[in-house]
Protein backbone atom coordinates (compact mmCIF):
# COMPACT_ATOMS: atom_id res chain seq x y z
CA UNK A 1 0.00 0.00 0.00
CA UNK A 2 2.84 2.57 0.81
CA UNK A 3 4.36 1.64 -2.52
CA UNK A 4 0.54 3.02 -4.37
CA UNK A 5 1.24 6.78 -3.47
CA UNK A 6 4.60 7.53 -4.70
CA UNK A 7 3.73 5.32 -7.92
CA UNK A 8 0.21 7.55 -8.45
CA UNK A 9 1.95 10.89 -8.13
CA UNK A 10 4.88 9.87 -10.51
CA UNK A 11 2.29 8.66 -13.15
CA UNK A 12 0.52 12.05 -12.40
CA UNK A 13 4.22 14.00 -13.09
CA UNK A 14 4.51 11.76 -15.90
CA UNK A 15 1.52 12.61 -17.60
CA UNK A 16 1.68 16.23 -17.05
CA UNK A 17 4.77 16.93 -18.79
CA UNK A 18 4.23 14.30 -21.70
CA UNK A 19 0.81 16.13 -22.20
CA UNK A 20 2.00 19.81 -22.14
CA UNK A 21 1.47 21.72 -25.59
CA UNK A 22 3.83 24.53 -25.03
CA UNK A 23 6.66 22.18 -25.35
CA UNK A 24 8.91 24.41 -27.99
CA UNK A 25 11.56 21.98 -30.08
CA UNK A 26 14.75 23.70 -30.63
CA UNK A 27 15.44 25.48 -34.12
CA UNK A 28 18.24 25.61 -35.88
CA UNK A 29 19.36 28.90 -37.73
CA UNK A 30 19.86 27.04 -41.11
CA UNK A 31 16.24 25.04 -41.23
CA UNK A 32 14.98 28.98 -40.39
CA UNK A 33 16.65 30.24 -43.13
CA UNK A 34 15.14 27.43 -45.37
CA UNK A 35 12.27 27.73 -44.38
CA UNK A 36 10.23 30.01 -47.15
CA UNK A 37 6.54 32.11 -46.20
CA UNK A 38 4.99 31.85 -49.57
CA UNK A 39 3.62 34.70 -51.05
CA UNK A 40 0.85 34.60 -53.99
CA UNK A 41 2.17 34.86 -57.57
CA UNK A 42 -0.49 35.97 -60.02
CA UNK A 43 1.73 35.68 -63.02
CA UNK A 44 2.56 32.38 -62.25
CA UNK A 45 -0.60 30.88 -61.41
CA UNK A 46 -1.94 32.36 -64.57
CA UNK A 47 1.12 30.67 -66.24
CA UNK A 48 0.47 27.43 -64.98
CA UNK A 49 -3.15 27.62 -65.35
CA UNK A 50 -4.07 27.56 -61.30
CA UNK A 51 -7.42 27.64 -60.15
CA UNK A 52 -7.84 30.06 -56.52
CA UNK A 53 -6.22 26.73 -54.58
CA UNK A 54 -3.08 26.77 -57.03
CA UNK A 55 -5.10 23.16 -58.37
CA UNK A 56 -6.09 22.56 -62.20
CA UNK A 57 -7.46 19.38 -63.90
CA UNK A 58 -4.83 17.23 -65.09
CA UNK A 59 -5.44 13.58 -67.01
CA UNK A 60 -3.13 10.86 -65.22
CA UNK A 61 -2.33 7.24 -66.95
CA UNK A 62 -1.81 4.52 -65.30
CA UNK A 63 0.40 1.73 -67.49
CA UNK A 64 -0.24 -1.71 -67.42
CA UNK A 65 1.02 -4.68 -68.44
CA UNK A 66 -0.22 -4.97 -71.87
CA UNK A 67 -1.71 -9.13 -74.01
CA UNK A 68 1.49 -8.54 -76.19
CA UNK A 69 4.56 -9.02 -74.01
CA UNK A 70 5.89 -11.98 -75.09
CA UNK A 71 8.79 -10.34 -77.33
CA UNK A 72 12.44 -11.40 -77.68
CA UNK A 73 15.04 -9.07 -76.37
CA UNK A 74 16.14 -7.00 -79.56
CA UNK A 75 12.11 -6.22 -80.06
CA UNK A 76 11.91 -5.17 -76.70
CA UNK A 77 14.87 -2.62 -76.89
CA UNK A 78 13.62 -1.19 -79.75
CA UNK A 79 9.80 -0.79 -78.65
CA UNK A 80 11.65 0.77 -75.01
CA UNK A 81 13.77 3.27 -77.29
CA UNK A 82 10.34 4.13 -79.39
CA UNK A 83 8.56 4.87 -76.14
CA UNK A 84 11.11 6.83 -74.39
CA UNK A 85 11.18 8.59 -77.84
CA UNK A 86 7.10 9.61 -77.79
CA UNK A 87 7.51 10.29 -74.02
CA UNK A 88 9.97 13.02 -74.89
CA UNK A 89 7.82 14.21 -77.97
CA UNK A 90 4.89 14.86 -75.37
CA UNK A 91 6.89 16.24 -73.08
CA UNK A 92 8.40 18.89 -75.41
CA UNK A 93 5.18 19.61 -76.87
CA UNK A 94 4.16 20.87 -73.60
CA UNK A 95 1.31 17.65 -72.88
CA UNK A 96 3.16 15.17 -70.74
CA UNK A 97 3.86 17.07 -67.18
CA UNK A 98 5.11 13.74 -65.64
CA UNK A 99 5.95 10.37 -66.40
CA UNK A 100 7.76 7.10 -64.47
CA UNK A 101 7.83 3.58 -63.85
CA UNK A 102 7.14 2.18 -61.41
CA UNK A 103 9.38 -0.42 -59.52
CA UNK A 104 9.35 -4.34 -59.59
CA UNK A 105 7.44 -6.37 -62.32
CA UNK A 106 4.22 -5.77 -60.99
CA UNK A 107 0.78 -4.99 -63.64
CA UNK A 108 0.99 -1.60 -63.28
CA UNK A 109 4.11 -0.66 -64.70
CA UNK A 110 4.14 3.38 -64.22
CA UNK A 111 2.45 6.32 -64.88
CA UNK A 112 1.57 9.71 -67.13
CA UNK A 113 0.17 12.94 -66.15
CA UNK A 114 -0.97 14.89 -69.25
CA UNK A 115 -1.36 18.90 -69.21
CA UNK A 116 -5.30 18.35 -71.17
CA UNK A 117 -8.43 18.85 -71.24
CA UNK A 118 -9.95 15.78 -71.44
CA UNK A 119 -9.92 12.57 -71.50
CA UNK A 120 -10.76 11.51 -75.31
CA UNK A 121 -7.07 14.17 -75.70
CA UNK A 122 -5.00 12.49 -73.26
CA UNK A 123 -6.28 8.91 -75.07
CA UNK A 124 -5.09 9.99 -78.56
CA UNK A 125 -1.67 11.06 -77.07
CA UNK A 126 -1.09 7.39 -76.03
CA UNK A 127 -2.17 5.83 -78.58
CA UNK A 128 0.74 7.41 -80.10
CA UNK A 129 2.80 5.52 -78.17
CA UNK A 130 4.28 2.70 -79.97
CA UNK A 131 4.13 0.29 -76.80
CA UNK A 132 0.44 1.24 -76.47
CA UNK A 133 -0.08 0.22 -80.38
CA UNK A 134 2.54 -2.85 -79.82
CA UNK A 135 0.21 -4.02 -76.99
CA UNK A 136 3.00 -4.48 -74.53
CA UNK A 137 1.42 -1.62 -72.54
CA UNK A 138 -2.57 -0.96 -71.55
CA UNK A 139 -3.51 2.63 -70.40
CA UNK A 140 -6.20 3.57 -67.60
CA UNK A 141 -6.91 7.02 -67.59
CA UNK A 142 -8.91 9.25 -65.13
CA UNK A 143 -9.17 12.74 -64.42
CA UNK A 144 -7.29 13.55 -61.51
CA UNK A 145 -6.60 17.68 -59.50
CA UNK A 146 -3.55 18.09 -58.68
CA UNK A 147 -1.24 21.21 -58.14
CA UNK A 148 -0.47 23.26 -60.88
CA UNK A 149 3.11 23.27 -59.79
CA UNK A 150 3.67 20.01 -61.61
CA UNK A 151 3.76 22.55 -64.91
CA UNK A 152 7.40 23.34 -63.64
CA UNK A 153 8.32 19.87 -63.17
CA UNK A 154 9.84 19.36 -66.60
CA UNK A 155 11.82 22.75 -66.62
CA UNK A 156 13.09 21.38 -62.65
CA UNK A 157 14.28 18.11 -63.92
CA UNK A 158 15.85 19.64 -66.63
CA UNK A 159 18.68 21.44 -64.54
CA UNK A 160 19.50 18.82 -62.11
CA UNK A 161 19.37 15.61 -64.26
CA UNK A 162 23.24 15.01 -65.26
CA UNK A 163 22.06 12.82 -68.51
CA UNK A 164 18.96 12.36 -70.00
CA UNK A 165 17.64 9.28 -70.88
Amino acid sequence: MKFILPSACLLVITLFFACKTDTKLPVSEDSMAESVVAQYDESKAKAFGADEYGMKKYVMAFLKKGPNRELDSLKAAELQAAHMQNIGAMAEAGKLVLAGPFFGDGELRGIYIFDVRSIEEAEKLTNSDPAIQAGSLAMELKEWYGSAALMAVNDIHMSIAKENP
